[in-house]
């Protein structure tokens, strides 16, 4: 398997630590693979939409201009 090193900002670094100590992943290595191949499955199901199709994004998910759209 290729090895890639990245540099993160200290506030993920912390949230994979923790995952790590609550159980979730058996190590940082197992953390990171999961959560990036995560995150590339989303990204990769969430392509733009068509300009003529209605949808969530015009509003927030309630109406609200303030809210994310996922």
């Amino acid at each position: 398997m290729p090895k890639v090193q990245l540099t993160v900002p200290e506030h993920l670094e912390m949230q994979i630590a923790q995952l790590v100590e609550e159980g979730e992943f058996v190590n940082r290595e197992e953390a990171i693979e999961e959560l990036l191949s995560t995150g590339l499955r989303a990204y990769k199901t969430s392509g733009p939409m068509e300009d003529d199709e209605p949808g969530f994004e015009e509003d927030g998910m309630m109406g609200h201009d303030d809210e994310y759209v996922f």
